[in-house]
């Protein structure tokens, strides 16, 4: 694979991820980092499918360039409305807090660190794009399956929470996919990239097995570091008893159904 697009394209990371940085600065409304971030994705992702590799384009890439841009089109579009209504993201706010004086610094560092992982998922993107086979696989069907399963689910996620908070300006949401989940929009984001992985994996070809670290490092992100944890604590501090309720009824992450005591 060649390794010049890929560089081009981390550095295009980075440095769209250092707009972020000045941008969030300029207007103190941190969620506008992840619209960058998504649409950052998107751009370098469809970049990454179109790059020729067998002297033309193939119908396999302008699929992957399709699907890629769609993603970061309603992912990009839903938190750019969110954080024009809603203001500052709850876990910058605590994150800056927790920086001190050394919070611009800090955020830059962070922010490069999420360029880092924009590159993991546009390198799986990439390999979807470069797989070898001559036709859509099974596993290529599978992974175009659970990509539309994944990008309409979290887009029923979003809106009925955006519903949900039209109404309940300070409540939790117990309805519809939240009752089975309390974080169904990360679950269908993950997903998304257990169907690029699928779309990237090639048993002939060895190296496309790097595609699983998409899926692997979203759950990481979203269950462990940067996702459940600090919103749930966001949520705990401004909840209070309304949410560690719901912490004890339903499933963090992945859909199951809410556990009988709940009153959902």
């Amino acid at each position: 694979m060649d390794l010049l697009p890929l560089t081009f394209l981390a550095v295009s990371l980075s440095l769209l991820m250092a707009a972020a940085w000045a941008i969030q600065r300029l207007s103190r409304n941190s969620g506008w980092v992840d619209v960058i971030w998504s649409f950052s994705v998107g751009l370098c992702g469809l970049a990454a499918a179109l790059i020729p590799h067998t002297g033309a384009l193939l119908q396999r890439q302008y699929t992957v360039a399709c699907v890629i841009v769609l993603w970061a089109l309603r992912l990009g579009f839903h938190i750019a409305r969110r954080s024009h209504a809603s203001g500052d993201d709850p876990r910058y706010a605590a994150l800056m807090a927790q920086w001190g004086k050394q919070a611009s610094f800090q955020l830059f560092l962070f922010l490069q660190i999420q360029a880092l992982a924009a590159f993991v998922l546009v390198f799986c993107v990439r390999l979807a794009a470069a797989n070898p086979s001559p036709s859509l696989t099974l596993s290529d069907l599978a992974g175009l399956i659970i990509l539309g399963i994944a990008v309409v689910g979290e887009g029923i996620a979003d809106a009925q929470l955006a519903r949900f908070a039209k109404v309940h300006k300070r409540g939790v949401c117990m309805k519809g996919l939240w009752s089975w989940s309390r974080h169904p929009n990360y679950f269908f984001e993950w997903l998304s990239w257990c169907g690029w992985a699928l779309l990237a994996i090639n048993f002939a070809e060895p190296f496309s097995l790097l595609a699983l670290s998409a899926p692997v490092l979203m759950y990481v992100l979203l269950v462990h570091v940067s996702g459940i944890p600090p919103l749930e604590a966001h949520m705990v501090s401004s909840r209070g008893d309304a949410f560690t309720s719901y912490q004890r009824s339903v499933s963090p992450f992945f859909l199951l159904p809410p556990k009988k005591s709940s009153a959902l």
